[in-house]
């Protein structure tokens, strides 16, 4: 697929101003059903999302998050572009060696959910981790952070959404 130029900031950013605006029906759905407010803020993830070619999702590992509006966005966020990818677009050496350089030298980037001719790396930090599939990233911590910004900006551009001609 070309680039497009689709950034993880700024899905990130569409998402948080899209919930800012809508924040008070979320928090009264917050207040009198959070199961509707998971809804309805999913529904808003794959609304933005979709202005974006991805698959936004928001992960509430903690059920009781769901009635705190304001986290939505910030932290356990999914983001899928091809569930059917299975190898990554470069060396898998590259795409690890890419998360200690941006996220820093306390990132230990590690070979994960290899079966069955599928890649994936998990990068653990000192405040969560990350699964980097080749067709999607899930990101387990907060993710504003600007090192982790960059990082997955780079993976959006050169593993998502890469053109032919991109290096790493």
């Amino acid at each position: 697929m070309a680039n497009t130029s689709i950034s993880f900031s700024s899905l990130i950013d569409d998402f948080r101003l899209n919930v800012a605006q809508n924040r008070d029906t979320l928090l009264a759905m917050a207040k009198k059903n959070p199961h509707l407010a998971y809804q309805k803020v999913n529904e808003l993830a794959a609304f933005v999302g979709s202005r974006h070619h991805v698959n936004l999702q928001l992960h509430f590992p903690v059920p009781a998050k769901v009635s705190d509006v304001d986290s939505y966005g910030t932290e356990n966020v999914g983001i899928v572009v091809d569930k059917f990818r299975r190898t990554f677009p470069m060396p898998r050496e590259s795409v690890k060696q890419k998360a200690v350089e941006f996220l820093g030298p306390d990132a230990t980037a590690l070979d994960a959910y290899m079966y069955e001719g599928k890649e994936g790396i998990k990068v653990v930090t000192p405040n969560g981790r990350l699964e980097v599939l080749p067709g999607s990233v899930h990101l387990w911590c907060r993710v504003d952070n600007e090192r982790l910004r960059k990082y997955v900006d780079w993976l959006m551009e050169n593993v998502y959404f890469f053109s032919s001609n991109a290096s790493d």
